[in-house]
């Protein structure tokens, strides 16, 4: 009887426990991002990556997947994942063009991974062309957080 009441205890308490909170960022399409941003007045974080690239999985694997920075992403930017190879039209500053041109032409960029941080109106408003560390990520987010209001407005 004892056992008994020490395994419904258990189960219980297992049931009872709080939840982790969600380390995973939610990704989403550059289009639906931009919908998105718009609806909800934030900025739209894209993080620009090839498949082919080691430092993006490194990002992916060490940056992206920190609680903090995930926690940060989910609840105060639009996280948008895109493949700088693709030749999906999207549009970027205004003009429909493909994932690849916008890259190049629009964001000017050449390495990946990037980040690309866009106002709600979909006009970018920074690029950076490297891979960070979590504590650089952490600064580079609260950096980008002390200019929301002014680059919401944009």
């Amino acid at each position: 009887m004892r056992t008994l009441l020490l395994i419904l205890l258990a189960a219980c308490l297992a049931f009872a426990a709080p939840a982790k909170k969600d380390t995973v960022v939610h990704w989403m399409s550059y289009t639906e991002g931009l919908k998105k941003a718009a609806q909800e007045s934030k900025l739209m974080f894209v993080s620009v990556y090839a498949d082919w690239c080691i430092p993006c999985r490194i990002m992916e694997k060490n940056v992206y997947s920190d609680p903090k920075i995930a926690t940060t992403l989910n609840a105060r930017f639009i996280p948008v994942k895109l493949n700088a190879e693709s030749q999906d039209e999207i549009r970027c500053d205004d003009q429909v063009k493909t994932v690849e041109r916008c890259y190049f032409d629009v964001w000017n960029l050449s390495a990946v991974p990037s980040i690309v941080l866009v106002a709600p109106k979909g006009m970018s408003i920074l690029t950076l062309s490297q891979s960070v560390d979590v504590d650089d990520m952490q600064f580079l987010l609260k950096q980008f957080l002390f200019k929301e209001k002014e680059w919401i407005a944009r």
